[in-house]
């Protein structure tokens, strides 16, 4: 996509008698905009009239949340890329646990594979170092399929080689449902609506 921003369609639906349509744009870095209502595109720019939106009612966080998220945040800072997209990653992979280990062995808050933490030169039991190495591997991703951020979370999730045989996210259910996730916990941050859903294209 180069340093044009993404922009991917969504249909959310609310618990409302009327569904919504929106435009979910993400740049390259992973920063979103979410668009409701009237919206023109010209080229890469978009308009639309703002909408007031209600602020998010507040949530008490553990303090080890919090402490997990701002880790989260700073390796984001450090490699250029969205702390919303690589928060809402850790987020699906490890609920922010530095502790977690899946049952295939991925450790820590974005849940490395013992051979990625390896290729990387992280140990994946130190929460910064991990969150550093799930940076870095996220913004490799995101420079191998140009930008595309629904392939790269693809690929985080089921590995580029799975991407690049299907031309694209491969027809995994669990793949699908990590991607539609993560792109709705981002819509989320942006703009927050109860009970929606966004799914992607098939």
């Amino acid at each position: 996509m180069g340093g044009l921003a993404l922009a991917i369609a969504l249909t959310v639906v609310v618990a409302a008698p009327r569904a919504h349509a929106g435009v979910l744009e993400i740049d390259d870095s992973g920063r979103v905009r979410r668009f409701d209502g009237p919206t023109q595109f010209v080229g890469s720019a978009a308009q639309a009239l703002p909408i007031a939106q209600a602020a998010p009612a507040p949530t008490a966080r553990a303090p080890h949340r919090r402490a997990a998220a701002a880790v989260v945040d700073a390796a984001a800072t450090r490699h250029g890329l969205s702390p919303e997209l690589l928060r809402s990653v850790a987020q699906r992979e490890s609920g922010l646990d530095p502790a977690a280990r899946s049952p295939k062995g991925a450790t820590g808050l974005m849940q490395l594979m013992p051979g990625t933490a390896r290729d990387l030169g992280v140990d994946a039991r130190d929460p910064a170092a991990n969150a550093d190495g799930g940076a870095r591997y996220l913004q490799r991703l995101l420079a191998r399929y140009d930008g595309d951020i629904v392939k790269a979370l693809a690929a985080y999730n089921a590995g580029p080689g799975a991407v690049d045989r299907h031309g694209g996210p491969p027809p995994y259910a669990e793949t699908r449902a990590y991607v539609d996730a993560i792109l709705e916990r981002m819509a989320q941050s942006v703009a927050p609506r109860p009970q929606a859903t966004v799914r992607t294209a098939p």
